[in-house]
């Protein structure tokens, strides 16, 4: 499983623990079987195109950002992202070939034998591997009541957060699987009519914004007393999706501070502020003032 693939399923398995989406639900509300559904998110088979979108659709979450991730894992997995082919040399004139001496006589009969056994090596190998990895997917448990439960040990890879606290600070949360299953601090809804929540991961020991319904231009912050991460709608694709701030350190009881900075000229910074431990509630703050012909 590559790491494109591994980015995508946990992406979804949040996307689906977000909406409360149990694998009975999905099957019942989508083309795709329970048990179909488990190798998904298990990460046993990469899902087809069709599931991401219904996902998406089920759990009222614009399909932009997975559908492109989904892009990737699929370009990975199909073995379509190869290295393209050095170019040709751009002098297009034909270059004389070096003469080749004959071979001595005798040797072209050892040679095809050489040829002949790399290639009946070469296949034994093939047949090997290929005979190995189905009984890995043999041996995979194949169980549909293990919604929630981590992969098994079988499975070359692991879906841990691979970061804590400190070492979480200034990073990508999707990128380091903190993103699997967070909490949501606090939504807001802000004037111009984009939504930011700040997301929380025990496990990680870290909190960051997410932020969707964006124009271009637009900008969120996010701090917890420590360094300010802040990420900006850059493009119509950003726009298009949820976008996530770098994540901060927390620990139970800090208190996690967004700001939003629409993109318009005459748009005010609304900023609001949860704590870590606690009730999801939104506490939003009066903006500090802009000094004349200036704007933060």
């Amino acid at each position: 499983m590559t790491a494109e693939h591994t980015r995508l399923v946990a992406a979804l398995r949040e996307l689906r623990a977000g909406a409360g989406l149990s694998l009975a639900a999905l099957a019942e509300r989508t083309a795709y079987s329970k048990s179909s559904w488990e190798r998904y998110l298990n990460g046993k088979s990469l899902p087809p195109r069709q599931a991401v979108r219904e996902l998406c659709r089920l759990a009222n979450e614009p399909d932009g950002r997975l559908l492109a991730l989904w892009e990737i894992a699929e370009s990975h997995w199909s073995g379509r992202a190869v290295a393209p082919a050095p170019a040709p040399p751009t002098d297009e004139s034909p270059r004389p070939q070096p003469q080749e001496a004959p071979p001595p006589a005798g040797t072209g009969r050892r040679r095809r034998g050489g040829s002949r056994l790399l290639v009946v090596l070469a296949s034994a190998y093939t047949v090997i591997v290929g005979g190995a990895t189905a009984l890995l997917f043999l041996l995979l448990p194949d169980s549909e009541s293990q919604e929630d439960e981590p992969l098994q040990a079988s499975v070359p890879f692991s879906l841990a957060p691979q970061c804590h606290g400190a070492a979480c600070e200034g990073r990508d949360p999707m990128r380091l699987i903190c993103g699997l299953g967070p909490d949501t601090l606090a939504s807001y809804p802000t004037a111009t009519g984009a939504h930011v929540e700040l997301r929380y991961s025990k496990k990680c020991g870290a909190s960051w914004a997410r932020i969707w319904g964006t124009e271009i231009g637009d900008r969120v912050d996010v701090t917890a007393g420590g360094p300010t991460h802040s990420v900006r709608i850059r493009n119509k694709d950003d726009a298009a999706t949820f976008i996530y701030t770098e994540m901060t350190e927390v620990r139970p009881g800090s208190t996690v501070r967004a700001c939003f900075r629409p993109a318009s000229a005459d748009g005010e910074r609304e900023c609001f502020e949860a704590r870590v431990g606690g009730a999801a509630t939104t506490t939003q703050l009066p903006s500090p003032p802009v000094a004349s012909g200036s704007r933060e």
